[in-house]
């Protein structure tokens, strides 16, 4: 007999699920109305132990997070926190502020006009997510 889970629409269940976690309403809103018209469900997080608590509840395909939140850091420490998770969701930095460009190979700037970019990124990264998924099994087996 399987547990009691909750049931999930159905719709969630067909979508790449994505964790956009940004401390900005604003931007939190506008980028999630973006990804969800893009295709993706879309579940997000307004602090660092808010993401925290929602990647320990259920499994990302992609972890979106802004990098400065209630402390310089916080960003980083949800990839970290989501790299440690078993299922190993593609994990990315994004800022919308011009003045603040991280400098890691997994980051982009988000500015207005590039929004339709995010999209191709977002489809790019979770692509790539599944093809280490696929390697990995056919290394084990």
């Amino acid at each position: 007999m399987l547990p009691n889970l909750p049931k999930l629409p159905e719709r969630e269940l067909e979508l790449a699920r994505v964790l956009l976690v940004d401390d900005d309403l604003t931007s939190r809103l506008a980028l999630k109305a973006v990804l969800e018209a893009g295709g993706y469900f879309v579940d997000s997080a307004a602090s660092a132990a808010e993401a925290v608590g929602k990647l320990d509840e259920r499994q990302y395909e992609l972890v979106l997070s802004d990098l400065q939140m209630e402390s310089p850091e916080a960003g980083l420490k949800v990839l970290a926190h989501a790299r440690l998770m078993d299922y190993k969701p593609a994990t990315a930095i994004l800022t919308t502020y011009q003045n603040r460009q991280p400098d890691t190979k997994r980051s982009f700037l988000i500015e207005p006009e590039a929004l339709p970019e995010l999209l191709s990124k977002v489809a790019d990264l979770i692509s790539q997510r599944a093809a280490r998924i696929v390697e990995r099994q056919l290394r084990h087996a």
